[in-house]
């Protein structure tokens, strides 16, 4: 595929000011979408914004995942990001990528441009493990993350699996599944007086915990046993553990 020459007949194309074979394009006046061609001319690196539209984010985005290639189109991950990313005016910390079978942009007008295109957003470091699976990342680009919103906020990744006798409230899955960080928050206060019940969590650097009721809240990480805690306590150890964060390598940095 000649990518040059498909995106030339894109709606609305023009170049992307300040980034060398990079374009913007436009559907209407809600969509709007921003590409550059990656290294070896082969690939698309694509950014989406739904809503209000910030040209330079787009830019700045689009500028770092070409510095971070090999990180972000990595083989076997249908998710990836890196951290480091700033852009003024947004708390975004990283860019995360999308692998073709994971978003399925342009898959009705030019499927063969699918299979090129890697979809790229500002995000969080907290929100991607980078041990995904294809339907978990999935799920993430297409259900929690809502990447093409730029106003949006951080959704940590949690996988998480309870169990609560007295509401008969609990999981369906074998395991830990996708979940969002405000379940834990809905949960964990449901567990009081009601031993034989317990919320486990496991965030983006897997990390496990689990929070249970034995005449007072128990907290247990690995090996370790806490109690005589508050619901505050628990909640606030919950919260920071979705934020904790380790540096997501990149091969090119190494």
């Amino acid at each position: 595929m000649d990518l040059l020459t498909t995106l030339a007949t894109f709606p609305n194309v023009a170049p992307l000011a300040g980034l060398e074979r990079a374009w913007t394009w436009s559907q209407g006046p809600v969509l709007h979408f921003a590409g550059a061609v990656t290294a070896d001319g082969r690939r698309l690196l694509q950014t989406n914004q739904r809503g209000r539209h910030d040209e330079e984010l787009a830019r700045a985005v689009l500028a770092f995942a070409r510095q971070h290639e090999g990180a972000l189109l990595g083989e076997g991950r249908p998710i990836a990001a890196v951290g480091g990313f700033s852009a003024a005016g947004y708390d975004f910390d990283a860019v995360a990528a999308t692998a073709p079978e994971v978003h399925g942009h342009h898959r009705t007008q030019n499927p063969d441009l699918t299979a090129v295109t890697y979809i790229v957003f500002p995000a969080f470091d907290t929100e991607v493990s980078g041990r995904e699976s294809l339907e978990e990342a999935q799920a993430r680009y297409r259900k929690m993350l809502s990447p093409a919103e730029i106003d949006r906020e951080a959704v940590p990744f949690l996988k998480m699996r309870f169990d609560n006798p007295r509401t008969g409230g609990g999981s369906t899955n074998p395991g830990r599944a996708l979940a969002h960080p405000r379940m834990l928050r809905q949960e964990i206060p449901q567990l009081e007086g009601t031993p034989g019940g317990f919320v486990e969590g496991e965030n983006r650097t897997g990390k496990v915990w689990r929070v249970s009721w034995d005449q007072g809240w128990v907290l247990r990480v690995a090996e370790q046993e806490r109690r005589g805690l508050s619901l505050d306590e628990v909640l606030d150890f919950a919260d920071a553990t979705l934020r904790e964060c380790r540096p997501l390598e990149d091969p090119e940095d190494s």
